[in-house]
């Protein structure tokens, strides 16, 4: 007989799958629909943090729903990282519900009942693919979060949205369905299983090593989520979606489920000694240094606002990879650290993106001149957000920032510190200049060309406002108080 703790898993999965038909359901009523989902995101949430005690007390739960092939069932596992990555899409989900509604009903989006739907069936994707217990099981989630989150970016169903989806699907699905279908058939090929090992799956295989490097290489290619350049065009193209989708795609679940599938595969598939041994590490921090720089310099030439900040989401993607493959305890555990960190802050700078286009229907850069005055609190949560970002105390960015200079510092690569620094520099270059135009400027509403058209009908719009307040505070409070990511971290570190 099952116990009640082998099977919260299991509801945390059917929560949000229950919720998406629900909200199909009660499409004629649309504040019964709006309402499911953020019920669904709250009970969803309790049942992923219940489990936290179980997993910070060393333990892991598990549970296989079925078998496939042999060595291949159909598992679930919570650990360590499940419970980051799920912490984050369910906790994250419960402020997108509400800031999705208010901005949706402001913008008058039609299809509100698909969105919703798919943005539910989306957590049910990352929260199934942080339990994940076997690469057969992640690869499912993750290809379900892939086409379910294809009618979100496509959702205004314009020709720009049209061809924004179609790179997405293109880079997502193509990659997935040919390298890292290679990379899971190798693997079983060498050792015969595909569950996930805190030594590492491949650690002690016979394989050549030639053979090793090719998987890895493989799997890097195969899990394009994680946007490590050349294979990161997918996601400046996507913000043509609604910046809810936006949101959705940089923090809460699809940029999140590809960093998370690499630290799956670097710390569990091949471990961190087979990596060292295979001198996999270096090489891959050299690449995703090299992404880091570049997408900073990328986000310097951005006027549109959601563009920027998609790029400076391609570069601070490639700091987690980078902590987990400098290979050192202290990078490691700020790489981890920076999936949290930089979910509640950049989750909190879309969301503000959104504000400012439904309140002033403002896209531009250029174009944001005096809007702090008539958006004080959005422009304040920017703010907040963007210290995150840049790595400034006490905000939350600061903490795995620490950690991964320090870890740069062990592994004894002055050329990563450099970068580390260098990308702090370029982070402020890009976000600092929106805070003081804001502010400081004046308004040039008169002159830009674009904007609301109305300078004294800015205004704050509660549902929209409140959600981006509460994560910008967030980002500060995990920052002062990190315990709970960084317990995480090292009880993935330790084992």
């Amino acid at each position: 007989m099952e116990t009640i703790e082998s099977i919260r898993p299991l509801l945390a999965l059917f929560l949000p799958l229950t919720a998406a038909f629900l909200i199909l359901f009660f499409q004629k009523t649309p504040n019964l629909r709006d309402a499911t989902s953020f019920l669904a995101a709250i009970l969803t949430f309790l049942i992923v943090i219940s489990m936290a005690p179980v997993i910070l007390s060393g333990r892991t739960i598990e549970y296989t729903l079925f078998n496939t092939l042999p060595g291949v069932p159909f598992k679930f596992r919570v650990d360590a990282l499940g419970m980051v990555f799920a912490t984050i899409a369910s906790f994250l989900w419960i402020f997108a519900s509400v800031y999705s509604v208010g901005y949706m009903r402001s913008a008058k989006e039609h299809a509100q009942t698909r969105f919703f739907a798919s943005f539910s069936v989306s957590i049910f994707a990352a929260v199934g693919g942080a339990f994940a217990a076997n690469l057969f099981t992640l690869i499912v989630f993750y290809e379900v979060l892939s086409l379910v989150t294809y009618p979100l970016v496509y959702h205004k169903e314009t020709e720009e949205s049209w061809q924004g989806s179609k790179k997405y699907v293109v880079y997502l699905v193509g990659t997935s369905k040919t390298f890292l279908l290679a990379a899971i058939a190798l693997t079983y090929y060498i050792t015969g299983n595909l569950d996930f090992s805190d030594q590492g799956l491949l650690a002690n295989t016979s394989a050549s090593p030639l053979l090793l490097t090719v998987v890895y290489i493989c799997f890097m290619v195969g899990f394009s989520k994680a946007a490590i350049m050349p294979f990161h065009a997918w996601l400046p193209a996507a913000m043509v979606a609604p910046t809810p989708v936006s949101a959705l795609l940089h923090a809460v679940a699809v940029v999140k489920m590809g960093v998370f599938s690499v630290l799956r595969v670097i710390f569990h598939v091949f471990g961190t000694k087979l990596m060292a041994e295979l001198n996999l590490g270096m090489a891959t921090a050299y690449v995703v240094s090299f992404t880091i720089i570049m997408a900073s310099v990328y986000a310097l030439t951005q006027d549109n606002l959601k563009r920027r900040l998609a790029y400076s989401t391609v570069s601070q993607l490639s700091y987690v990879i980078l902590g987990a493959v400098l290979l050192t305890p202290s990078s490691m555990i700020g790489g981890i650290v920076h999936i949290a960190n930089h979910a509640f802050s950049k989750i909190t700078l879309f969301f503000c993106a959104g504000s400012i286009y439904c309140a002033a229907h403002k896209t531009e850069v250029s174009q944001l001149s005096g809007i702090g005055r008539k958006l004080p609190w959005t422009m304040t949560a920017f703010f907040l957000a963007s210290l995150s970002m840049i790595g400034v105390p006490p905000a939350a960015g600061f903490i795995s920032k620490w950690y991964l200079v320090i870890g740069s510092v062990e592994a004894k690569e002055i050329p990563i510190l450099i970068v580390l620094l260098t990308s702090t520099i370029l982070n402020a270059a890009y976000f600092l200049p929106i805070t003081y135009k804001a502010f400081f400027e004046e308004p040039n509403d008169h002159h830009s060309g674009g904007g609301h058209g109305h300078e004294g009908d800015i205004k704050e719009i509660p549902m929209v406002a409140i959600p981006l307040v509460l994560t910008a505070i967030i980002s500060i409070l995990i920052g002062i108080y990190p315990n709970y990511f960084l317990s995480l971290a090292k009880e993935i570190v330790i084992r």
